[in-house]
């Protein structure tokens, strides 16, 4: 049995190890190929290519590199044609993966879409690629299996694995140990996992951070850096805004845990931020040009996964960016969240020093975030995902419609 993987983003490739590894638990003779990332490669997924160094945004930079996704395609169809894999797994990274997913269809190859494109936040005309290309849709998120269904998709919620990677970390406590020695109080800035991201939130949150220093003096600030090659641009950044700031790569996890509260640029790390329970404030600073598109094409108001979460109708009114506390489509937001082209440093900071000075807040704040983890972070949405696949490899042995249950409707 050999399984070709399509994999772009640091994300993807987080959770394509993890089912790799599930999959490998169930049958440790089956072969893993195609696209993904070191992490992916070190589950034991031979990569044809690491896709992850193409993890770029927008139209014009998928343009840029229009020829070393055209080859990427060619490659992927020739070994569709002469090795023909028994099944190809695509894991988000639609652009490219509408792509894959074609060339597999037409070659005969069943098609599994594992972590969906978020089509009924941006771009829901697409889910008409999604029905003819993919054979089996499964959903991270709650709302989407219904999303997808009422359109014709075979879909199927299986739960959000990234709190699968989140429960099996083992926390640096020498590192924690080191941060509460310290008495003054911690915010960590994450400025996003892109190199794209982080050119354009970190100048913001350093603005932010010199702001809160202003009302709450002795306060600590660190960075996150996702990854080494980072790291010259934030010491740069930092550099250039005068601001004290600790930048430390790979630190994820333990600056979060270590935090008072934390900035955030908006993305998968919400989850991180929901599970270690931080009062946390969303930033994503983008062009004109990128909010005028993304008004004309976003159909939900938040973009905070842990405020759709909460959201009792996501597609009541999408006139996210702006969040408001006095207004009543708003109060269940937990994570203040700004998408924007604005500065938008004063209300950032706004959110910092309140929970920083008030204590009630800053707790009161915390237990709605334990509620909501205790909610819908149980995990198994790895081993899950495994299940149904190995029984689309033996379906004889066991019925797909009785593949293992997600959590229950409202969980992710």
């Amino acid at each position: 049995m050999q399984i070709f993987f399509s994999v772009g983003e640091p994300s993807g490739d987080l959770h394509g190890a993890n089912l790799i590894r599930a999959l490998k638990d169930r049958h440790p003779d089956w072969e893993f190929v195609g696209y993904g990332g070191p992490k992916m490669e070190t589950a034991g997924c031979r990569l044809h290519a690491d896709l992850t160094q193409l993890a770029v945004m927008w139209l014009a930079q998928a343009l840029l590199n229009i020829r070393k996704f055209l080859n990427l395609l060619s490659r992927a169809n020739r070994y569709f044609q002469e090795q023909r894999p028994e099944l190809v797994i695509l894991i988000d990274y639609p652009g490219f993966n509408w792509w894959i997913a074609r060339k597999a269809k037409a070659a005969g190859i069943p098609v599994v879409y594992y972590g969906t494109p978020q089509l009924w936040a941006w771009a829901g005309w697409r889910v008409s690629k999604m029905r003819r290309f993919v054979d089996h849709v499964l959903c991270k998120l709650p709302f989407e299996q219904k999303w997808f269904r009422d359109r014709g998709c075979h879909a199927t919620f299986i739960g959000h694995p990234y709190f699968d990677e989140l429960r099996s970390r083992t926390l640096d406590q020498q590192f924690v140990d080191q941060q509460a020695a310290y008495s003054a109080p911690l915010v960590t800035i994450l400025p996003g996992s892109r190199t794209q991201e982080v050119r354009l939130n970190l100048p913001q949150f350093l603005k932010t951070a010199q702001i809160i220093q202003q009302q709450v003096p002795k306060t600590r600030f660190a960075v996150a850096v996702y990854k080494q090659q980072q790291l010259g641009m934030v010491n740069e950044l930092v550099k250039k805004s005068g601001q004290a700031v600790e930048v430390h790569v790979g630190r994820t996890a333990e600056l979060i845990h270590s935090a008072h509260c934390c900035l955030a640029c908006s993305g998968s790390v919400s989850l991180e931020l929901l599970y270690h329970t931080r009062p946390s404030a969303i930033l994503y600073q983008i062009s004109r040009l990128g909010y005028a598109a993304q008004w004309f094409l976003r159909k939900v108001r938040y973009i905070t996964l842990v405020n759709l979460l909460t959201a009792d109708d996501l597609f009541a009114d999408r006139s996210a960016g702006i969040y408001d506390p006095a207004d009543p489509r708003d109060q269940h937001v937990l994570m203040p969240e700004y998408l924007t082209c604005k500065d938008r440093t004063t209300d950032l900071a706004d959110h910092m020093v309140r929970w920083l000075t008030n204590h009630e807040a800053c707790e009161s704040r915390t237990q709605e975030l334990i509620a909501l983890k205790d909610q819908v972070a149980q995990g198994g949405a790895s081993h899950r995902a495994a299940e149904y696949i190995c029984n689309l490899a033996n379906p004889a042995s066991t019925n797909i419609s009785n593949a293992p249950k997600a959590p229950q409707a409202g969980a992710a």
